[in-house]
């Protein structure tokens, strides 16, 4: 072979090299980029491309990275362990080993029923008048516990005022607001929570007119958004009590799992067969029982 094919049989080899791996998903040096670290336990591979929540307006991150991104999810006021257990939110090393077992347990079996990706679970309590915010509180602290994951906790109870007492930061506008008016923004309504990889969005003021906002279009399109901006995010849902209010019924809509709570005593296995029934969805996936 003389050297002018040689020449170009290098470089086709050399281009098809370079095909072979664009096929398989491969970065180029030149791309310089890290892949995406996968949720414990997972053998996701592939890098995902989405926006993080961030200040910087004028140059904003192109290329996911949870080892990055999760670091830009901000907690200025973090809780101390003292001020955890005050409020009975869970931590890492608590004293009361079994319920975080409990909340370990409940994150494994979500995570496993849902498979890769992100996924938002709905939870919503069984008891009159009973508020859940707190397990849904906990639940999403209990998947901020994982540090390849970020939580974000969006209470779509309008009635309740608990979460203010769980979140360090002061909060003012929330979902009912920002549904309500085009001009507000969704880092307007994102609150960090105090534990480390939780955001929170509160409820907001428009309690009155909760249900036509929970329909309305600019609803559907907020958590949309919420769901695209981390691929290894899960997002909790916290709604009214499901027997008692319509506005739980038109949140399940937008969840890929759903979760009961059974306050103790309270609750009969009548109500919780009747509930999951008047669900009619194959997204129940189980029950929390409240103390």
């Amino acid at each position: 072979m003389d050297d002018n094919k040689l020449y170009k049989a290098l470089l086709k080899s050399q281009s098809e090299r370079r095909q072979v791996e664009n096929d398989r998903g491969e970065a180029k040096v030149e791309e310089n980029f890290r892949k995406e670290r996968p949720y414990a336990g997972s053998d996701r591979d592939k890098p995902n491309w989405t926006r993080v929540e961030t200040n910087d307006n004028e140059h904003p991150p192109t290329v996911y990275d949870s080892s990055v991104s999760l670091s830009l999810i901000g907690n200025p006021k973090p809780w101390s362990r003292e001020q955890l257990r005050e409020r009975k939110i869970i931590y890492s090393g608590m004293a009361d080993k079994e319920v975080m077992d409990a909340y370990r347990e409940l994150r494994i079996q979500l995570r496993n029923r849902a498979g890769d990706g992100n996924f938002i679970v709905m939870f919503s309590s069984l008891g009159k008048g009973h508020s859940g915010l707190l397990t849904a509180y906990n639940l999403a602290a209990a998947f901020a516990l994982d540090s390849h994951t970020s939580a974000l906790l969006v209470d779509c109870d309008p009635y309740g005022k608990e979460l203010s007492s769980l979140v360090s930061s002061p909060m003012t506008s929330g979902v009912t607001d920002f549904v309500a008016d085009r001009s507000l923004k969704i880092q307007s309504i994102l609150y960090p929570s105090g534990v480390e990889r939780l955001t929170v969005i509160p409820a907001g003021t428009q309690a009155s007119s909760a249900v036509e906002l929970f329909s309305a279009v600019r609803m559907r399109e907020l958590i949309t958004e919420l769901k695209a901006r981390y691929p290894d995010r899960c997002i909790v849902l916290n709604t009214p009590p499901f027997q008692e209010n319509t506005e739980a019924r038109i949140l399940e809509r937008f969840a890929d799992q759903i979760v009961f709570g059974v306050p103790f005593g309270e609750v009969t296995g009548e109500v919780i067969e009747d509930s999951v029934d008047a669900l009619g969805s194959d997204k129940f996936s189980g029950l929390i029982f409240q103390e």
